[in-house]
């Protein structure tokens, strides 16, 4: 086994119906670009029902058509804020939680303290979150999962994740193993894929790969280290 194998990432998810909602992080291979990807895929017609939209640069999930929303606790959230030096990424009302807690000099690890995973047994969907950590021209990040230790969700297991920036390099994080009743929570650590230099691309690559049936909504961000000017991208099945 290679530990240090790059995958594509259309690769590992092509063939995979249900990852669920999805994080990457990583720097273009040229070294001149922080890259963040976010993507939500839903089964159920209330999960179905949303799109990504911004508001003063901040990216949320809103929904597509009010009139069918049947319960917006788990599904509605500002998924991508900034805050000083500090870009977060998360697939819940969490965003505000960590953004709250850089407000009171706490680090993310330290804020996420207060959550734990999403209340919607079976599944109990765990919470992933990412920030970006911008300074002297370039980055680090840091990845956070909450989930379940049991299948009866009496307890939270918290793992955190550091990375430095490498160019070609990002890690990519997602709340299921695959589809299933209940759904497999995602194991191990975030899995390493390569980032291109061309946003563009790198969008259509993650989109066209996702499922058909179950893709809702993707973001991707690419940040100019130099000028830190974010160059981003939207996609919303519901149009």
């Amino acid at each position: 086994m290679n530990i240090y194998k790059i995958n594509d990432i259309a690769e590992l998810i092509k063939d995979n119906s249900y990852v669920g909602r999805g994080i990457v992080i990583g720097k273009s291979e040229d070294g001149k670009k922080a890259v963040t990807a976010y993507f939500i895929m839903g089964r159920s017609a209330n999960s179905r029902n949303r799109v990504f939209t911004q508001k003063n640069g901040e990216l949320f999930t809103e929904p597509y058509d009010f009139s069918k929303v049947e319960d917006p606790s788990l599904i509605i959230y500002a998924a991508v804020r900034q805050f000083e030096n500090k870009l977060i990424v998360t697939n819940g009302d969490q965003t505000d939680t960590i953004y709250d807690g850089f407000v009171n000099g706490k680090g993310m690890k330290c804020a996420l303290k207060s959550r734990e995973f999403e209340p919607d047994a079976p599944n109990f969907t765990p919470r992933i979150s990412g920030v970006i950590n911008f300074a002297d021209g370039d980055f680090d990040y840091e990845m956070s999962i909450l989930k379940s230790a049991d299948a009866e969700g009496t307890a939270c297991n918290r793992y955190s994740f550091s990375y430095p920036s490498l160019n070609g390099l990002g890690h990519f994080i997602h709340t299921y193993v695959c589809d299933g009743n209940p759904i497999p929570t995602f194991q191990g650590e975030p899995e390493r894929v390569a980032i291109g230099n061309d946003i563009d691309e790198f969008t259509a690559k993650l989109w066209d790969a996702l499922n058909e049936d179950n893709k809702i909504s993707l973001y991707v961000n690419y940040v100019d280290l130099e000028t830190l000017e974010r160059d981003e991208r939207i996609i919303n099945k519901n149009k």
